[in-house]
């Protein structure tokens, strides 16, 4: 790895869902409705609606009992097995693009970081996929710490791992609450939104590699 560059900027840490990986598709979302016979639109509803309980590290099965409760419906061992499945695949589209420049960041001197919302059973499969986390530095799940984000203990703890103050480190987020949450902190902050926004408007402002084609 090269020498750490000369520039105010000198980590970067990325949120999971919704920047390095896509969130789920539509026709996702409708056949895991249709797995547990739920109306789609209920479903996505219930599936949002504690969600930062069981990001914090809620039981896996009671979360989605909790689910079926709020839905009318009574849940099977075999249908949890089932949806715990269909939601680790809900965030298993990877943006490549994302984890190149990742790849790259840290070839040109730059210290990586995920900092997640994320469940247990995700969690556990992300850090035992092949390959994947070799891109960052330090990995905050928010299931293994017991607090989420905005929570400005999480963002603390990122900052820490990275060894880096906070005005040196990047943080990219699809969601305005976890941005200003960041802030908050004294990170450098910017939402994400799209890879073409991203390219047109991000990075360069602060003197970051310019991501590949």
């Amino acid at each position: 790895m090269g020498p750490a560059p000369q520039s105010k900027i000198s980590a970067v840490i990325f949120d999971f869902g919704g920047v390095l990986c896509f969130p789920p598709h539509e026709s996702q979302w409708q056949e895991a409705a249709s797995f547990c016979g739920a109306d789609r639109k209920e479903f996505e509803i219930a599936f949002w609606e504690d969600r930062d309980t069981y990001d914090a590290g809620a039981n896996a099965r009671a979360y989605w009992r909790s689910i079926g409760t709020r839905l009318g419906l009574a849940f099977d061992e075999q249908t949890i097995d089932g949806l715990l499945e269909r939601e680790i695949q809900f965030w298993s589209r990877f943006d490549h693009r994302l984890l190149n420049w990742a790849a790259d960041l840290r070839a040109a001197g730059y210290r990586t970081g995920i900092l997640s919302n994320l469940p247990r059973p995700l969690g556990q499969r992300l850090r035992t996929l092949p390959g994947f986390l070799q891109h960052f530095d330090e990995v905050t799940f928010s299931y293994e710490l017991g607090v989420v984000k905005p929570d400005l203990a999480i963002y603390q703890r990122a900052i820490a791992g990275l060894q880096r103050d906070p005005g040196e480190a990047l943080f990219l987020d699809d969601r305005a609450a976890n941005v200003e949450g960041a802030r908050a902190v004294g990170l450098v902050a910017e939402p994400f939104t799209t890879w073409e926004d991203f390219l047109a408007e991000m990075p360069w402002k602060h003197g970051l590699p310019v991501p590949r084609p």
